[in-house]
């Protein structure tokens, strides 16, 4: 799977549950990578950051926006 098809995911999971909600990484390793997804969650995050730098989307940590230099833990990535 290439970074493309990755992006994509991203941002069509994320259009689909709007603007004021987010999506889980392993949301998008599970639909892509089932059933080894736990494997592919540093490229789907690594892709999320990608993503974030570009404007597309927002990650999060406790529903706030991370700064992207500083993530530790769990992340939720939305839409902008």
């Amino acid at each position: 799977m290439d970074k493309a098809s990755i992006s994509k995911t991203i941002i069509s999971m994320a259009t689909e549950r709007g603007i004021d909600k987010s999506i889980c990484p392993s949301d998008v390793a599970r639909a892509l990578f089932a059933p080894n997804w736990r494997k592919h969650m540093d490229d789907v995050r690594e892709i999320a950051i990608d993503l974030q730098q570009q404007g597309k989307v927002t990650i999060t940590q406790g529903n706030e926006p991370v700064d992207i230099n500083n993530i530790h833990g769990p992340i939720r990535i939305k839409i902008v």
